[in-house]
C-alpha cells in the first residue's frame, strides 16, 4: 500500500474519531472505530474496556518490546468554540475538531506506522500498539490498567503533539492539599491565632522553596499554590484555610521524595498528596531511538506537560503530530501537512530504529 493511501486512510479515521464523542471514560464509540479500522487491515487485536491493543504478526518472545501509545479520549469542548467541535471539516489545509491535535493525529499516525510494520519479520523489537482511554482524566482504566496485561516493555513512544520533535524528558506531577488552622470567632472581636493570618507564613514558604537538583532538559522542580479557600460569611473568622499546591517534578526527584520533604517541612497543620503515581519520565539522549530521530533532523527538549508516560517505568519518548499549544483550545485543529509529514517521520524513525 502506498504512503499516500495510508495517509488518506489515517485522515479518514481521524475525521471519524472527531465526529464521535469520546470524553474520558466514555470512549466506547471511538474504541469501536479503531477496532473496525484495524480489523479491516487484517490486524489481530484485543480490547480491554476501551483500550485497544495489538502485537506485530511475527511476535518473538526473545526480542525486546517497543510500545507505541496514544489516546482516543478527549476533554470536553470549552465555551470558546465558534465551530462545531464534532464537525471534522478540512478548510485551508486545517482539519478542525475536538481531539484533532490532542491527540488524534498522533494516534492515527502511530496506528498507521504499526500497520506498516505489522508483517515485517526482520525487526529488532516486537511492537505493541495501545490506543488507550482515560488519558485526559488520568483515570484508572487507561494505559496504567493495561500494563499488567502486557509483557515487560523495554522502550516506548507516546504520541502527544510535539511538532514531531523529541521530548526526551517530561515533568511529573504531585498535587497537595494543605490545611492551616486557627481559632474561629466573631469578626468584631480582636482575635489571635487567626487562620487567615497564619497562612501568610505558609504562602511565603511555598513562594521561596527551591529544590537543588536542576534538570538540563526540564529545569527546576516548580511549586505553585493554585487554590486557596477559607470563610463562609463576612463576620465569622474561619477556623482553617485550605490550600491546593501544584508541584511539577523534574527527573532528579521521585514523587515520594517530594512528598516526604513537604510533609516534614511545610509550616502548616497538615499536608497530603492526592497521588504519587504521576512520576517524571525520561530517555537518555544517547538511546538509539533518540539518535535515530536526531539523524532525521528532529530537535530534543524537555516537556512541561503530563502524559501517559507518567505510568511507564521504561525509557520513553514523547513524539507526536501537532502543536501542544493547540491542545484544549477552542476551535482545535491540526494541519493536514503535519499529518502527512508526521506519518512519514514515524515510519522513517522506526525503520532506522528497528532495522539498522
Amino acid at each position: 500500500m502506498s504512503l499516500n493511501i495510508q495517509i488518506d486512510s489515517a485522515v479518514a479515521l481521524l475525521q471519524s474519531l472527531i465526529e464521535t464523542q469520546s470524553f474520558s471514560s466514555e470512549e466506547d464509540g471511538t474504541a469501536l472505530l479503531i477496532v473496525n479500522w484495524l480489523e479491516e487491515k487484517g490486524i489481530t487485536l484485543s480490547r480491554k474496556r476501551n483500550n485497544i491493543y495489538a502485537f506485530n504478526k511475527h511476535y518473538d518472545a526473545s526480542k525486546p518490546l517497543l510500545l507505541l501509545n496514544s489516546h482516543h479520549d478527549t476533554v470536553k469542548p470549552n465555551k470558546g468554540y465558534t465551530r462545531d467541535p464534532y464537525n471534522a471539516e478540512i478548510k485551508d489545509g486545517k482539519l478542525y475538531g475536538l481531539g484533532s491535535n490532542d491527540a488524534g493525529a498522533s494516534l492515527v499516525g502511530l496506528l498507521t506506522a504499526f500497520v506498516h510494520f505489522y508483517e515485517r519479520e526482520d525487526l529488532s523489537h516486537n511492537i505493541v500498539i495501545v490506543a488507550s482511554a482515560e488519558e485526559e482524566s488520568s483515570g484508572p482504566n487507561g494505559l496504567n490498567s493495561m500494563l499488567a496485561h502486557l509483557p515487560e516493555i523495554d522502550v516506548a513512544i507516546v504520541g502527544e503533539p510535539t511538532l514531531m520533535n523529541l521530548a526526551i524528558a517530561e515533568k511529573g506531577l504531585v498535587v497537595f492539599d494543605a490545611v492551616v488552622k486557627g481559632t474561629a470567632g466573631h469578626a468584631a472581636h480582636i482575635k489571635e491565632n487567626m487562620a487567615i493570618y497564619n497562612v501568610i507564613e505558609t504562602l511565603q514558604w511555598f513562594e521561596n522553596i527551591t529544590f537543588d537538583k536542576v534538570s538540563e532538559t526540564l529545569g527546576a522542580t516548580k511549586v505553585t499554590v493554585t487554590q486557596i479557600n477559607a470563610g463562609s460569611q463576612h463576620n465569622v473568622v474561619p477556623s482553617q484555610v485550605e490550600l491546593v499546591i501544584d508541584v511539577r517534578v523534574n527527573e532528579h526527584y521521585s514523587n515520594q521524595e517530594i512528598a516526604d520533604y513537604m510533609v516534614a517541612n511545610v509550616p502548616c497543620n497538615s499536608i497530603q498528596p492526592r497521588s504519587l503515581r504521576l512520576n517524571s519520565s525520561r530517555i537518555p539522549k544517547e538511546h538509539k531511538l533518540v539518535q535515530a530521530g536526531i539523524t532525521l533532523g528532529r530537535e530534543t527538549y524537555g516537556s512541561p506537560t503530563l502524559s501517559d508516560q507518567s505510568c511507564l517505568s521504561c525509557p520513553s519518548l514523547k513524539l507526536g503530530i501537532g502543536d501542544s499549544t493547540r491542545s484544549h483550545m477552542a476551535d482545535e485543529f491540526v494541519y493536514i501537512h503535519e499529518i502527512e509529514e508526521g506519518i512519514a517521520l514515524y515510519i522513517e524513525l522506526l525503520e532506522k530504529f528497528l532495522t539498522a
